[in-house]
């Protein structure tokens, strides 16, 4: 195991946010993540949620302006933020657009040449973060993790949870990408780490998709989408076609809420974050 190396440690709503990297042996690279470690991690096993972050993105931004600090440190949850891919690979074209590539990687294990060559992080987010966290911090509870995200996090979050059924005690997101392979993000995405040719593979990776499949039993998903936000205006995350997939199979327990006026950023995030960390404590202290 790899050991984890810490580069700061900031005091933050009476816990710990730690900025640490390790090498990864599935993205073939230094990762970088960050770990907030509530008060109650001094005295208790506390358990963890994992956020996912959107296209661009890195560790830094939601642990920054997302304030799930907030809600994490009354609760007793530590909150793992991962990055969203592989870094410096060196890869061409990989630096060529915001939405593929560098800060794109999708949650999932591409199988298309080159993006083989370390674009794994459906692998490195279920597998290999949490055991090399799990190794370096006692202090957290491998038993008891929920999911979270923003936009291709959201995805993220709702597909892995899908996928993996007993895994994570809950799931939320924000603003999800949740039909991919019906939009220009996903279809992009799917195209460059999969080849058009393997419609089955994307469907994989799609929660609407894996939602007609779920026999998991009863679910409770709390989504929140604004009204605001130019992405779903223009058709990104097609929240509704998760919601008509949900009535389909008869699944009930899936909160999709609009907020007015709300956009896509980080003001949207904070101004739920507390929501979303009360929706996987349910869980995680049920």
């Amino acid at each position: 195991m790899m050991s984890v190396t810490t580069k700061a440690t900031i005091a933050s709503f009476g816990g710990k946010l730690l900025k640490l990297s390790h090498v990864a042996s599935t993205t073939r690279c230094e990762m970088s993540f960050n770990l907030y470690l509530p008060p109650q991690s001094q005295s208790q096993k506390v358990p963890v949620l994992i956020y996912l972050s959107g296209l661009t993105c890195t560790a830094e931004n939601c642990s920054e302006k997302g304030f799930f600090q907030h809600g994490a440190s009354k609760k007793g949850i530590a909150v793992l933020y991962p990055d969203t891919s592989p870094r410096g690979l060196n890869i061409e074209g990989e630096n060529d657009a915001y939405d593929f590539g560098t800060g794109a990687g999708f949650y999932v294990d591409a199988t298309k040449a080159p993006y083989d060559a370390g674009y794994n992080m459906y692998s490195y987010v279920t597998e290999e973060l949490p055991q090399t966290v799990f190794a370096a911090f006692p202090q957290l509870d491998a038993s008891r993790v929920s999911i979270t995200g923003h936009s291709m996090g959201g995805h993220g979050a709702l597909t892995l949870f899908l996928r993996n059924p007993g895994k994570y005690k809950s799931v939320s997101a924000f603003a999800p990408i949740t039909n991919p392979t019906n939009c220009p993000w996903g279809q992009k995405a799917f195209k460059g780490y999969f080849g058009d040719d393997q419609q089955a593979k994307w469907k994989e990776h799609d929660a609407t998709e894996l939602l007609k499949k779920w026999n998991g039993g009863p679910l409770d998903i709390l989504i929140d989408v604004g009204t605001g936000d130019n992405f779903y205006k223009q058709g990104q995350l097609l929240p509704e076609n998760f919601e008509a997939a949900a009535r389909d199979v008869g699944v009930q327990g899936l909160r999709v809420r609009y907020q007015p006026d709300y956009d896509h950023s980080y003001y949207t995030m904070a101004s739920f974050a507390d929501d979303h960390v009360e929706h996987a404590a349910k869980y995680l202290f049920a």
